[in-house]
C-alpha cells in the first residue's frame, strides 16, 4: 500500500463520521445514543489533533499522542457497545441488570489484565503501558465480536430487526473487531505484512463507517415475532421471580428459621413425653381389672399389647 492510499484512508474516516453524526441529528437518535455520538465527536477532534502532529510534528510527540487517544478511545468503545447491549434490553428491566452486571465484571476484569500485563512485561521499546493497551484492546475487539455473535443469535428472540439503528452499530464494531484480530493473527504467524495489515485495517475502519452511517440515516423499524418474544418473556419473568425473593426468604432468614425449629423442637419434646407419660398412667389406672400378655401379631413380627380379661386368666388357673 502506498503512502498516499493510506493517507486517502485516513482522511476519509472523519468525513464518514461527520456524517454518520449529522444524520443521528438528523434522525434525533442522538438522545438515544448519547455514548455513541460522543464516540464519534471524539474521533474527529482526535483526527484533527494527530494529523498536524503526524504531518509536521516529532515522531515522539505523535507516538505519545496516538497510544493517548488509544486508550481513550478503548474506553469510549467499550461504553458504546454497553450503551447498545442496554438499549437492546430496555424492553427487559432484568434481563437489562443482569447484562449490566456482566458487563461491569468484564471491564474490571480487562482492567486487571491491563495491570497484569503492564507489570509482567519485559523491557520493550514500545514500554510497558502500550502492552497494556494493546491487550485490553484485543480483549474489547474480543467483547465486541461476542456482541455481534449475540445479536444473530438471539435477534429473533429479543425482537430485534436488522433494520434498527441499534443492530447497524453492533455490526460495524463487530465486522471492524473480526478483522482486526483476524490481521493481527495473520501478521503474527508470519502471514501478513504490516503494510497490509494496516491497509486492510484502514480499509474495514472506513466500511464500519460506512455501515453506521447508512443505518442512522435510514429509519430504525423493529419488526418482532411474537412467538419468539414471548421467550423472552418467560426468561424476564424467570429472573424477577428469581429477584424479587421476599426478604424472609434470604439466606440469613433461613438459618435463622432452622435455629428456631430446632430450638422449639427440643422443649416440645420434654413436654410431649411427660403428657405421654401421664396418659399412660391413667390408663393404666382405669384398666387395673386387665392383665397384659404378649403375642406376636400375623401382620405384624414384633411384640405387641393385647389385652386378656383377668377373670379369664383365673379359670384358666
Amino acid at each position: 500500500m502506498t503512502p498516499q492510499t493510506e493517507l486517502a484512508l485516513w482522511i476519509a474516516q472523519p468525513v464518514l463520521q461527520s456524517g454518520v453524526a449529522g444524520a443521528m441529528l438528523w434522525r434525533k437518535s442522538r438522545h438515544k445514543f448519547p455514548r455513541f455520538f460522543n464516540y464519534l465527536l471524539f474521533q474527529i477532534a482526535s483526527f484533527l489533533v494527530l494529523f498536524p502532529i503526524f504531518r509536521w510534528g516529532a515522531y515522539e510527540q505523535y507516538f505519545y499522542g496516538y497510544w493517548s487517544y488509544s486508550a481513550i478511545n478503548l474506553v469510549l468503545g467499550f461504553m458504546v457497545i454497553y450503551e447498545v447491549f442496554l438499549e437492546i434490553l430496555h424492553p427487559y428491566p432484568t434481563l437489562q441488570d443482569l447484562g449490566a452486571v456482566l458487563f461491569q465484571w468484564a471491564a474490571l476484569v480487562m482492567l486487571l489484565v491491563a495491570i497484569v500485563v503492564a507489570a509482567s512485561s519485559p523491557a520493550s521499546i514500545q514500554g510497558p503501558l502500550v502492552q497494556a493497551i494493546v491487550t485490553v484492546q484485543r480483549c474489547v475487539r474480543v467483547v465486541q465480536v461476542g456482541l455481534i455473535l449475540f445479536l444473530l443469535v438471539f435477534s429473533r428472540y429479543l425482537g430485534i430487526s436488522w433494520r434498527q439503528h441499534s443492530f447497524g452499530i453492533a455490526l460495524g464494531f463487530g465486522a471492524y473487531a473480526a478483522t482486526e484480530l483476524t490481521m493481527f493473527a495473520l501478521h503474527a504467524s508470519n502471514h501478513a505484512s504490516q503494510g497490509l495489515v494496516n491497509f486492510v485495517d484502514l480499509l474495514s475502519c472506513n466500511l464500519a463507517i460506512t455501515t453506521w452511517l447508512v443505518y442512522c440515516a435510514g429509519r430504525s423499524i423493529a419488526t418482532a415475532d411474537t412467538q419468539r418474544v414471548l421467550t423472552s418473556a418467560r426468561w424476564e419473568q424467570g429472573l424477577s421471580d428469581l429477584q424479587t425473593v421476599p426478604s424472609s426468604e434470604s439466606l440469613i432468614y433461613m438459618f435463622e428459621g432452622m435455629v428456631d425449629r430446632a430450638l422449639s423442637r427440643n422443649t416440645a419434646e420434654p413436654q410431649l413425653a411427660r403428657a405421654a407419660n401421664s396418659e399412660f398412667a391413667a390408663i393404666k389406672s382405669r384398666s387395673a381389672v386387665h392383665t397384659f400378655s404378649q403375642r406376636k401379631s400375623p401382620s405384624n413380627p414384633g411384640l405387641v399389647v393385647a389385652p386378656i380379661p383377668a377373670a379369664s386368666a383365673e379359670v384358666s388357673n
